[in-house]
């Protein structure tokens, strides 16, 4: 199983909204590392959702319900996979404590903070994880 992280402006998608709709897909990704990542993700992989830019934290985790296909809302060469909510974290993780943690600071969204899609090695995963439960 792979891990990944996802980012939305709640404005545009919300994890309140993906909630509601019990599955979403991810579709509108118009970079291409973010495509490479979006194609390799596999059925079962557990991603991080991540607020951009108004809240700035990982607040749930969705798992990827369908792997790539081509993006229904457009003609060219793009992906969308479908993800569904997996679990809502008991305490949002921020930007800031990412970028504190010794295991987190080299992960993507802190090197390369604009990909809209991006790996997370397991124990970076876990250690979002344990983040989340701490008070």
């Amino acid at each position: 199983m792979n891990h990944w992280l996802v980012k939305s402006e709640p404005s545009t998608y919300s994890w309140e909204k993906f909630l509601k709709d019990k599955k979403a897909v991810w579709d509108g990704v118009r970079n291409y590392a973010a495509r490479l990542n979006l194609r390799a993700m596999k059925k079962g992989d557990l991603v991080c959702f991540y607020h951009s830019n108004e809240g700035l934290c990982i607040v749930g985790i969705a798992k990827v319900l369908k792997e790539a296909y081509q993006d229904p809302t457009t003609k060219e060469d793009w992906s969308v996979v479908d993800l569904e909510p997996y679990k809502t974290l008991k305490r949002p993780v921020t930007l800031t404590e990412i970028k504190a943690d010794k295991l987190l600071q080299n992960i993507y969204l802190v090197r390369q903070g604009r990909l809209s899609v991006m790996p997370l090695k397991k124990e970076e995963f876990e250690r979002i994880l344990e983040l989340s439960e701490k008070k």
